[in-house]
């Protein structure tokens, strides 16, 4: 019985320092894999740059059209959906839109101006996109007067979501006010 569990624990040893080294070459290999952008590509830390003007100026761009219509029309447009509160509904979209749109396109405060920005895309998504599926483009014919396109789905606000969520996991990068915030603290 002793040289069984003699065996056994010689068995039991052997397998725990085979899978210590096994585990060390696996951490070795991992450390090798892990994608460090910083590290291997210098430039890959100015990548949230692009994600920030296209995210940033699309808010903007959104939020300023709806006032240069008249946020009246964009309040009709609520009270059709069945939006309470159409009127304050209205305002504060357009000031998410402009005031985020700006906080992403600087870099300030990224994380919690992606907060109400990510939720108005959920929202248009839900109740106005969705019907009409996940692609942006959907022409319907080319006539002389130009292409003609049907109603838009929702897969421009679920890029918009990503790019977030990009922002706020992976840092708003170089040449943003978060950094100098950051710096100060």
């Amino acid at each position: 019985m002793s040289e069984v569990w003699h065996m056994s624990a010689s068995a039991v040893a052997r397998f725990v320092r085979t899978r210590a080294a096994a585990n060390s070459v696996y951490a070795h290999v991992f450390r090798e894999l892990a994608f460090d952008p910083s590290s291997r590509f210098p430039i890959a830390r100015w990548a949230p740059i692009p994600l920030r003007l296209i995210v940033g100026a699309g808010f903007i761009q959104h939020g300023v059209a709806k006032l240069s219509r008249g946020p009246d029309a964009f309040v009709a447009i609520l009270h059709a959906l069945g939006v309470p509160a159409p009127h304050l509904m209205a305002w504060l979209t357009i000031l998410v839109e402009i005031l985020g749109g700006l906080a992403i396109l600087l870099g300030a405060f990224v994380v919690l101006a992606s907060l109400p920005m990510a939720a108005l895309l959920l929202v248009a998504i839900v109740n106005v996109h969705l019907p009409y599926g996940f692609s942006s483009i959907k022409l319907i014919a080319v006539t002389p007067a130009g292409a003609q396109f049907g109603p838009v789905g929702y897969e421009c606000n679920l890029l918009y979501l990503v790019c977030l969520a990009a922002l706020v996991l992976g840092g708003p990068g170089p040449l943003a006010i978060d950094r100098l915030i950051t710096r100060r603290m």
